[in-house]
């Protein structure tokens, strides 16, 4: 069977909505997992969802900033949020799939969303907590690896990660090597953890370097498409049992021409299972 996942920094679900359950419509996707929800779990639009067959969905939210959210047309086994750095600032949640009942489908594959702090403007831990914050962060995902290799079994890590780790996943590697989301210290953090777990990047798997790879561009752009000034924030990882099973990898650059659009675009990958 085909297994298909979505991963989407929507920025504002609620105010978004339109856009999601449109590219729900068009694609279909089996699994969508949302990040910077921007919503308490009690005002989540899950009736929309429901109704274009997303029964199943899982919440970690709170008012105003942050939240993801995971949504399936597979019914999940098990759910949990974690906190990170002694926050609650709804940054994670993990889903475990019960299955479809067909041979070879997704039963007992975990998926764990995450969005990783932003950083703030200064990459400087003594001058910005927000990096500090960060950083720290990456450090308690080691962790997180150590107490429960998520990686040894049928899982796949996907969410906006914040940080672009290779030359070609920004648009100038020399122009942003001072900017937050490409200095050495967040991609060497980054590789480290991927490498450390095992992880499989879905994207370079399949559009490896130097070919450019984007999955953000900033608003401030006015005419964002022309410039082209990206940075690929947005990942999927696949755990080494299931990587051979990759199909394919899409960065839905549509989507961030739509009216109102998230800064983000949608990145999907295709099991083969």
């Amino acid at each position: 069977m085909s297994f298909t996942l979505t991963t989407w920094n929507i920025n504002s679900v609620r105010l978004r909505l339109d856009q999601v359950t449109r590219f729900l419509a068009e694609n279909e996707p089996d699994v969508l997992c949302l990040q910077e929800t921007k919503c308490p779990n009690d005002q989540f639009p899950s009736a929309a969802f429901k109704a274009l067959g997303y029964q199943h969905i899982a919440l970690n939210g709170q008012k105003g900033y942050h939240g993801v959210a995971t949504l399936s047309r597979i019914p999940f086994s098990e759910t949990e949020a974690l906190r990170f750095c002694g926050k609650d600032d709804s940054r994670h949640v993990t889903v475990e799939l019960a299955g479809t009942g067909a041979p070879g489908g997704p039963k007992g594959m975990r998926i764990h969303n995450f969005y990783v702090p932003a950083g703030g403007d200064i990459p400087d831990p003594e001058l910005n907590p927000r990096f500090a914050h960060k950083l720290a962060f990456l450090d308690e995902l080691n962790d997180w690896n150590e107490a429960k290799r998520p990686a040894e079994r049928a899982s796949i890590l996907v969410g906006d990660l914040n940080i672009a780790p290779y030359e070609t996943d920004v648009w100038n590697h020399k122009a942003l090597l001072g900017v937050v989301s490409h200095t050495p210290i967040e991609t060497a953090r980054l590789e480290a953890f991927r490498n450390l777990t095992g992880y499989v990047d879905a994207v370079r798997t399949l559009k490896p370097e130097p070919e450019k790879v984007f999955t953000w561009w900033s608003y401030r752009s006015p005419d964002w498409a022309a410039a082209d000034k990206g940075r690929r924030l947005d990942h999927v990882w696949i755990a080494p049992d299931i990587a051979p099973a990759l199909e394919s990898a899409t960065v839905s650059r549509d989507a961030r021409g739509w009216e109102r659009p998230s800064d983000h675009a949608p990145v999907t990958v295709r099991l083969g299972l």
